[in-house]
């Protein structure tokens, strides 16, 4: 016989994960995270007023790009992952934003690109930026919840190493001066497996081709430990780096 949860937690994970959008009401009080030392938003604002134009790598559902509204007149949102590009462009539609789901083709065009948590293709990046322009960007680091990876005894979720530093060499190889680099392990708690079922299922890159059912006995293990200590804590991994493309003599 198969042990699993008390009150069907894992289908429980399961059913919520699989809502539209990103609708996380639902885990209020689950998991508690602790957020980086800086404000990502209020670092970006300040670039975005006065800028003529705005490209948001991987905007999401296009929460944040919306945030930061009033937006520069000529803005453009890339997605490409299917369940959110229609929930951006419905959201950014009132912001004359276009969302695309490629990186745009042109040269020389943003004054500003942003990427929080998105990919960061450091040539691409020079490329599109204007001679002057500013890239910020929040990524998350290679050992980023490595400690749940370890809990369930699945694969670290980033083959190569991605931190500050090999994002800072990334970006000054692409001609970029990087003038801002800050790093951080915050903490974030699990108190109930659903909260860990439902993360795994929204985010498949953590631990690949995960199900309930694969990891079964490694969830149920884990959801005995949360009930002994009230939560299973695990570390972020999140770093800044703000760029700019020098200007051409």
């Amino acid at each position: 016989m198969r042990s699993s949860p008390p009150d069907d937690d894992l289908n429980t994970a399961a059913a919520g994960a699989s809502m539209t959008g990103w609708e996380f009401a639902w885990l209020d009080g689950l998991a508690v995270a602790a957020e980086p030392s800086w404000s990502y938003p209020e670092i970006a604002r300040p670039l975005v007023r006065p800028a003529g134009s705005l490209l948001d790598l991987d905007t999401g559902g296009g929460e944040l790009l919306a945030e930061l509204a009033p937006l520069p007149p000529y803005t453009v949102a890339v997605e490409s992952w299917s369940r959110n590009i229609p929930i951006a462009r419905e959201r950014l539609a009132p912001f004359g934003v276009e969302v695309l789901t490629e990186l745009p083709a042109g040269e020389n065009e943003f004054d500003v690109v942003l990427s929080r948590h998105g990919r960061l293709p450091a040539t691409d990046v020079a490329r599109l930026l204007k001679p002057g322009g500013v890239l910020l960007t929040q990524q998350v680091g290679s050992d980023d919840l490595a400690e749940l990876n370890d809990a369930l005894g699945a694969p670290p979720p980033h083959p190569r190493r991605w931190d500050a530093k090999a994002a800072t060499a990334a970006l000054t190889a692409a001609g970029l001066r990087v003038t801002d680099v800050r790093e951080e392990h915050p903490v974030l708690a699990f108190r109930d497996i659903r909260a860990v079922v439902h993360h795994l299922r929204t985010v498949p890159w953590q631990v690949r081709n995960f199900t309930p059912l694969r990891y079964e006995r490694e969830l149920a293990r884990l959801a005995a430990v949360i009930r002994t200590r009230g939560e299973f804590t695990v570390r972020a991994h999140r770093f800044l780096l703000r760029a700019q493309r020098p200007t051409e003599a």
